[in-house]
């Protein structure tokens, strides 16, 4: 077994308002590749999100239960820094379409003028994901039925939209 000085861990950012089949799609893969995976939801005080910071690891917890390499936490500012406190050197980013890849290029830039020692490492989302996004969740939960939020949310996901919904905004 590996030591935590060369196990193989990475550390895959976002914020996963709400956590899609697509980020599951990255999770699971990414969990292969490495011993340790931290999915580390990104905390921006300034975007009104949907599900709180706790509400986000709860869900992103039972989402990965089967997954025993991975553990989800919770990071505010930048995201190698981040990747640095995880004492990790590989940073991944899930990629969909080409407009992604344009943001992510120049981030993962940006990032390694902040710490060239962090790898950007980019994963194709399987063609079957290509156009889930939160954002999209987000617009269409109100109006789909709980059949169409599974084919892009995992089940936790849709019991929390529903109860989220469901409940008057505060």
């Amino acid at each position: 077994m590996a030591t935590s000085s060369d196990s193989r861990r990475a550390v895959y950012t976002g914020s996963f308002d709400p956590v899609t089949l697509g980020h599951l799609n990255i999770i699971q893969r990414c969990s292969r590749l490495v011993d340790r995976l931290i999915v580390g939801i990104g905390v921006n005080v300034e975007k009104q999100s949907l599900f709180t910071v706790e509400e986000r690891i709860d869900l992103l917890e039972r989402a990965t239960a089967d997954l025993s390499n991975v553990e989800v936490r919770s990071f505010s500012g930048l995201a190698v820094v981040f990747v640095r406190e995880c004492q990790a050197r590989v940073m991944i980013r899930g990629v969909r379409s080409l407009s992604d890849m344009e943001s992510e290029f120049t981030m993962s830039m940006a990032n390694r003028k902040l710490d060239s020692d962090i790898e950007t490492v980019f994963l194709m989302a399987d063609e079957e994901y290509s156009h889930v996004s939160s954002s999209l969740i987000k617009q269409i939960a109100s109006l789909a039925g709980n059949a169409e939020l599974r084919r892009f949310v995992p089940e936790v996901v849709v019991e929390a939209l529903r109860k989220k919904l469901a409940s008057p905004s505060t």
